[in-house]
């Protein structure tokens, strides 16, 4: 089992910044990579950003050139850079981290409790 606790969720006005963090603990031998989601009220939860433990990054189109995913191996954490802050952006975010082959999550992989992060316009 791998257990995931996100921080640094909040309120920004639009154009501002927030950095997430995720720490993984437990099994965090099963990681191969780590990743963002976010879920908007009424909306289906949609991949924001994911990084592989090689490093190898992929972003959604309506993040790019907005927000970056980073990893510190060392010590099992992600983050999540958001620049340009959008009120479109206001959702809940959950971290994600697994299994992970050819682009794809496999099992086992794991959810955090999610961050409300609200931009106001």
């Amino acid at each position: 089992q791998v257990q995931l606790v996100e921080s640094g969720g909040g309120l920004v006005q639009a154009g501002g910044s927030l950095r997430l963090s995720c720490v993984a603990s437990g099994s965090t031998f099963d990681i191969d990579a780590m990743g963002w989601y976010r879920q908007a009220p009424g909306k289906q939860r949609e991949l924001v950003a994911t990084i592989t433990n090689g490093g190898t990054t992929n972003y959604a189109d309506s993040v790019k050139g907005r927000f970056a995913i980073s990893r510190y191996n060392a010590k099992n954490t992600v983050y999540l850079q958001m620049n340009s802050l959008e009120p479109e952006d206001t959702a809940i975010y959950y971290c994600k981290a697994g299994r992970w082959y050819g682009g794809m999550w496999y099992t086992p992989a794991y959810w955090g409790q999610g961050t409300q992060v609200t931009v106001s316009s």
